[in-house]
């Protein structure tokens, strides 16, 4: 039992959540500016402005080094796996998402034939590059005020 109450002590887990949520719920307010819509999928939908892979990260780096020193091993892994989790984020995902897209216009093709689809690809899976870093700066920001 103390173990789970020291999982809900630990300040990097929970700055690193918080930037999560506020990366989330500034793409449901930049998703309501633009169509004049609620998206509450966009509380927990990957892609998006800003990335919140980057903000939790990023914030989980930075809250890492102003806890344990930016000299140590463990701000190093956890910065290593931060820039490959945004790396992942604006290559690979983002090609699976472009990917995706390609695939569903190929099968509104073929539907109007014979066949037919019961589902589409998901398409919003990546970030470009400013998604990334306005994530990574949000997470930054946010660490650096609350730890």
């Amino acid at each position: 039992m103390q173990e789970i109450e020291a999982i809900f002590r630990n300040d990097i887990l929970k700055v690193s959540i918080l930037a999560w949520f506020i990366a989330q719920m500034l793409k449901m307010i930049i998703v309501l500016i633009q169509s004049k819509k609620i998206d509450f999928s966009r509380l927990i939908g990957a892609g998006g402005m800003p990335s919140s892979h980057s903000a939790f990260v990023m914030s989980m780096c930075i809250a890492v080094g102003e806890k344990v020193g930016y000299e140590s091993p463990l701000f190093g892994v956890s910065l290593v796996i931060g820039l490959i989790v945004m790396y992942d984020a604006a290559g690979v995902r983002r090609a699976a998402g472009k990917q995706a897209a390609v695939l569903n216009k190929i099968i509104r093709e073929i539907e109007h034939s014979e066949f037919h689809f019961e589902e589409r690809l998901k398409e919003l899976l990546g970030h470009t590059p400013i998604e990334v870093l306005a994530g990574a700066l949000l997470g930054i920001i946010i660490a650096l005020i609350y730890t």
